[in-house]
């Protein structure tokens, strides 16, 4: 765990400078210089293609992770990258043509509250795609054993390219369509050069034979769409149905207030870049032993930085909305929800690895279609009844009922759970550093008061977690950082 722990902090350096380039994009610039129709407009078009995007990649970057250990060099293992590499036409090619011979009806459906959308439907596909094939590539480095570079390009490149574009158009420079036409560009452009990297990396020779476990490996591609699609789902389908049933902007003041709570996400995506090759080799090799361990270790891990995050948003929320125009600041309940869904899917630490490794995937997998119908469902009862908030419930109680499901599964096929002694005294210590700091009054200026209260709230944490040495991982930490300073 200490390796993945020291592997995982790379990524999440990267993943951080990402979101706070994303925090400048969306809490300033975005906010300031183009106006909420077109801001929602566009979190249309990214969450649309999102949801395409599983369908184009086919499984892909899962099946590659899952199998290509399993393939001794030589031909088979380059027959099995071939296919890896061409198995997604085959989803792509019935999508552009749908997408081209019926734009028409696909724009009527879309814009039907949003008239604004309907010109704009053409990028969705394109979108999609250079989504879809992004992540194949970033596979095909992190098979290789290297993660950093594609979370650069993940987090980083598509976000600067949004900052050059949104200070273009505050000079006038260009107009808001040649924004998103050079938007969908940027998104290609990260796909080529991930490409290029991927190639530099391993030169696949294109060996047009079928490995022997073909059936197996599209058997499992076809089912992991599945939980691509349901992970997907869950997390974009309240931003679709949002157009289709409020005025665009409400999509805007939603993204916002939902980007603030996502920021509890980016230690379990940068953790996830590197414990989910090893939680493949435990499942290949059936070393259940050291599974257990980096379940339970990397649930602690992602626990104690997803809790402080959430701690950190929630004392200090009225005096951040204090900078953002009055119309986006009205999100505490969609920051909160979103947030404790966010907390509570790192509390599952490495579970999607064991499960989407394991030959119980299936089973899980059609569980979670079913659990995207309950989302939409819950998006359907409770947008109408209460408006983004509801929303905001909605993808909460659509994550609380999928992980509950998915933790109760670990532990019925593989007898371990992520939980331990040291989780319930992250979360008492939790609650009550909260319950103190969000009831402190302070008559400060908003960032005064912000750098006062998070102080107080990362010494307290911080001590008592090294105090109590609730985590070994995090005591080692903080002492090597001490040596490092007082050396």
């Amino acid at each position: 765990m200490g390796i993945v722990l020291k592997q995982s902090l790379k990524n999440t350096l990267v993943t951080y400078l990402g979101f706070a380039i994303g925090a400048i994009n969306t809490l300033f610039l975005y906010t300031s210089f183009m106006k909420e129709e077109y801001y929602g407009l566009i979190q249309v078009i990214l969450s649309i293609s999102a949801v395409l995007m599983p369908l184009m990649a086919f499984g892909v970057p899962n099946t590659l992770v899952k199998f290509y250990s399993g393939f001794k060099e030589g031909k088979s293992k380059e027959s099995f990258l071939t296919l890896m590499l061409f198995l997604p036409f085959l989803f792509i090619i019935p999508i552009a043509l749908i997408s081209f011979f019926a734009t028409d009806i696909i724009g009527n459906i879309l814009s039907a509250k949003n008239p604004i959308v309907k010109e704009y439907v053409c990028y969705i596909f394109l979108t999609g795609m250079a989504m879809a094939y992004f992540e194949i590539f970033f596979a095909w480095a992190k098979i290789q054993m290297k993660s950093v570079f594609g979370n650069f390009m993940k987090e980083i490149f598509c976000r600067v390219g949004q900052t050059i574009l949104l200070l273009l158009l505050w000079k006038k420079i260009i107009t808001i369509d040649v924004f998103i036409k050079a938007l969908v560009g940027f998104y290609i452009l990260r796909t080529v050069v991930m490409k290029v990297y991927a190639y530099k990396l391993r030169m696949p020779k294109l060996m047009f034979s079928l490995p022997k476990n073909t059936k197996e490996i599209i058997k499992y591609s076809t089912l992991i769409i599945l939980g691509g699609s349901t992970a997907i789902v869950l997390l974009e389908v309240d931003k679709v149905m949002l157009n289709n049933f409020l005025e665009i902007e409400n999509v805007a003041y939603y993204a916002v207030s939902g980007f603030i709570a996502t920021t509890i996400a980016v230690p379990s995506r940068a953790m996830h870049q590197i414990t989910y090759p090893i939680t493949a080799t435990y499942i290949n090799t059936k070393n259940y032993i050291s599974l257990k361990e980096l379940y339970q270790k990397s649930s602690l891990t992602l626990f104690i930085i997803s809790g402080l995050l959430f701690l950190l948003i929630i004392i200090n929320i009225k005096d951040l909305y204090s900078f953002l125009p009055e119309a986006y600041s009205n999100g505490f309940l969609i920051v909160f929800w979103i947030g404790l869904a966010k907390v509570y899917d790192a509390l599952l630490g490495n579970n999607n690895s064991i499960l989407f490794n394991s030959d119980y995937y299936r089973s899980v997998l059609f569980l979670g279609v079913l659990l995207a119908v309950l989302a939409v469902g819950f998006n359907f009862w409770l947008i109408p009844e209460f408006g983004i908030k509801g929303a905001a419930i909605a993808s909460f109680s659509a994550f609380f009922v999928y992980n509950s499901l998915k933790l109760l599964y670990v532990k019925a096929k593989f007898k371990i759970q992520p939980f331990t002694k040291e989780t319930l005294k992250i979360l008492g210590l939790l609650i009550s550093i909260g319950f103190v700091l969000y009831y402190i009054p302070l008559n400060l200026s908003p960032i005064l008061a912000i750098l006062i209260k998070s102080s107080l709230a990362f010494i307290l944490y911080t001590g008592m977690l090294y105090r109590f040495n609730i985590s070994r991982d995090v005591n080692i930490l903080i002492d090597s950082i001490i040596n490092r300073i007082f050396k």
